[in-house]
């Protein structure tokens, strides 16, 4: 018990330690590895052939049984509703043939189940038994009766094609087509631009706030209260508010932004790609300031009254108290906030998806939400994910720049 509690006195720290590893592992280190290996195949779950990861060739046999079972069975009901007997006999006849054929594939795989590998003397085998039983049912279908399930059996024979997987490795074909994408530079323009401006802004009116809130005034506590809700509220709540004040016929931003001209008809906000924009990034300037102003009062209040004191002594007024001693002992609080505010305006999405959508015709779409639209509803995941690690290649590269100069000034301090 005593070397236990001796070793756990030295460890200590490595043991606490071991919970936060596995939740960065389970949360964060595994989807980034789950993404990167995605993003190396042409990985789409609405295409049958593309659902799986293949660097080989492959052959579903589970798709190539139900295939034949589905045949046989169309022809039994053909048999029932075609007028002439030697129609039935040679329907007979052609179920036999594809028995047969479905024997020698099963010939080909003893034993094996699921989806399996193939060569490349395997999948001319597989093609030609494809081709026969194709060739069989067109000689069927040349018989002058009535056939009533002709398309849905030649549609099912078609399976057999299907049934062949080709290999869906790309290496690095799916970040290739990335950086031909020409979309993909439109949403990275539209995200740049937003980030910057919107970060530009909430940085001059969080300061304001700040300086504000950092004032000796009656009532301080309770500003500082109500100046945080805006930022409390979740994002997605706050965009459908917003949405309620763009709206075109009963909102009333969208309403006086008419009466004084700023834009021709109220019904016009959402509807062009610069105003509705624009409307994105003042619900966000609205939103996040507040987060700003609260890290930078921060930084506000541990720089010690006494120089402003001596300054006043030595008698510098409240513009040179601003520039000489506010703004450079908050510089690291300044950079602190602009990291976080860059990055997470960088990886916009619930406020610009509930506003817009990404319209109208794309013009307000961030990167985020292309990633989506493609991962989700085109479900080309492969693709999406070489969106999604060049995204955060992008945040990556921000997030460097801005911890090196943090550290240029820290140690320039």
């Amino acid at each position: 018990m005593r070397k236990i509690t001796a070793w756990l006195d030295h460890h200590l720290g490595y043991v606490l330690v071991i919970p936060a590893l596995i939740f960065i592992i389970l949360f964060s280190l595994w989807p980034v590895a789950q993404s990167t290996k995605y993003s190396f195949f042409d990985f789409q779950l609405n295409d049958q052939q593309k659902s799986g990861l293949y660097f080989s060739e492959q052959y579903n046999l589970k798709l190539m049984h139900e295939t034949f079972d589905y045949i046989d069975y169309y022809l039994e009901i053909e048999k029932d509703t075609v007028s002439l007997g030697s129609t039935k006999e040679k329907i007979s006849d052609t179920q036999q043939m594809i028995l047969e054929t479905y024997e020698e594939i099963q010939a080909m795989f003893p034993g094996k189940e699921g989806i399996v590998p193939i060569n490349g003397e395997e999948h001319e085998l597989l093609v030609k038994a494809s081709d026969k039983v194709i060739a069989s049912l067109n000689g069927l279908y040349q018989t002058d009766d009535t056939f009533d399930l002709r398309e849905d059996i030649m549609l099912v024979a078609s399976e057999l094609d299907t049934s062949i997987i080709p290999a869906n490795y790309t290496g690095l074909g799916n970040f290739q087509t990335v950086l031909k994408d020409p979309r993909i530079w439109q949403t990275i323009m539209v995200t740049l631009f937003f980030t910057l401006v919107s970060v530009g802004m909430e940085f001059v009116f969080g300061l304001i706030l700040a300086l504000i809130m950092n004032k000796a005034m009656v009532g301080r506590g309770w500003i500082r209260t109500f100046s945080l809700i805006p930022w409390a509220i979740p994002t997605a709540v706050a965009a459908l508010m917003w949405a309620y004040l763009y709206n075109g016929s009963s909102g009333i931003v969208a309403l006086i932004l008419e009466r004084v001209g700023i834009i021709g008809q109220s019904t016009d906000l959402m509807l062009t790609s610069t105003s509705a924009l624009w409307s994105i990034i003042f619900a966000d300037v609205w939103k996040t300031t507040p987060y700003f102003g609260l890290l930078l009062l921060a930084g506000l209040q541990v720089i010690p009254d006494s120089l402003y004191e001596s300054a006043m002594l030595d008698g510098a007024g409240k513009w040179r108290q601003f520039m000489h001693i506010t703004l450079p002992l908050l510089k690291p609080s300044i950079l602190v906030a602009l990291l976080f505010r860059t990055l997470d305006a960088f990886r916009i999405f619930d406020l610009i998806w509930v506003l817009t959508g990404g319209g109208p015709g794309g013009t307000t779409e961030s990167i985020s939400i292309y990633a989506y639209k493609v991962m989700f509803a085109q479900t080309r995941f492969g693709y999406g994910a070489a969106i999604i690690l060049i995204m955060a290649l992008c945040v990556g590269v921000i997030s460097y720049l801005y911890i090196k100069f943090l550290d240029i000034q820290l140690i320039s301090d």
